[in-house]
């Protein structure tokens, strides 16, 4: 099989990519990587030094890919299926990559930064860190229901890359704080992620490492 993605099925990025792999049924070898592996961490390292997931490599084609968003737009244009991640309409396609942007900066990212404080030992935690990743997170989260009271999906009627974004980032967050009581509409848009059979999927092969998700 020509795409192999090295990956985890607890990270919120790899979520992003099996969504877009699974929304197309592209066909692709699933090679889950324990970083707490030393032999592991290293083979994946000589892939990828930069060492994060996730990882698509193209052997038909001798590429090796990182980056969800890349990752994404790799499968766009080498491996189309019915869902067009990126829209050919110029305009669409840039509020598409913007969303994908805010919701990996904005609301992705600032999630991860708190559920890794809690992965960090007492002395070496960041509580002032935390805050700033809160504060960033509800501003963002308050963008997005306002946008999505008036639309099915992050940038319209249309599934989108966006969207691939929006459903690890929200699941994770609404485990650190449900989004339900300040955030209906987002609420019942990660409803609708949830239960799009490519998230649906992922979040299935997820369930047995839900258990390592650190609590407060």
């Amino acid at each position: 099989m020509s795409l192999t993605l090295h990956f985890h099925p607890l990270s919120s990025f790899c979520h992003k990519a099996l969504i877009a792999l699974y929304e197309n049924g592209t066909p692709f070898t699933p090679q889950i990587v324990n970083l707490q592996d030393e032999g592991e961490r290293n083979a994946f390292r000589k892939l990828w030094p930069i060492g994060k997931f996730p990882v698509l490599r193209d052997d038909t084609r001798d590429r090796t890919i990182p980056e969800s968003s890349i990752i994404i737009e790799y499968l766009d244009q080498y491996y189309p299926g019915q869902t067009k991640f990126i829209p050919a309409d110029p305009d669409f396609a840039r509020q598409t990559r913007f969303g994908d942007r805010f919701l990996d900066l904005h609301v992705h990212m600032q999630m991860q930064k708190i559920v890794g404080d809690r992965l960090r030992s007492a002395d070496k935690k960041d509580p002032y860190g935390v805050e700033q990743a809160r504060d960033l997170m509800n501003q963002a989260l308050g963008v997005l229901e306002c946008a999505v009271a008036k639309q099915t999906w992050a940038v319209g009627e249309v599934f989108t890359m966006a969207d691939c974004a929006a459903a690890p980032a929200l699941f994770y967050a609404n485990k650190i704080t449900p989004l339900g009581g300040k955030y209906p509409n987002v609420a019942a848009y990660l409803g609708r992620l949830t239960q799009r059979p490519s998230y649906a999927r992922s979040l299935k092969e997820a369930e047995p490492y839900f258990k390592y998700f650190p609590k407060e």
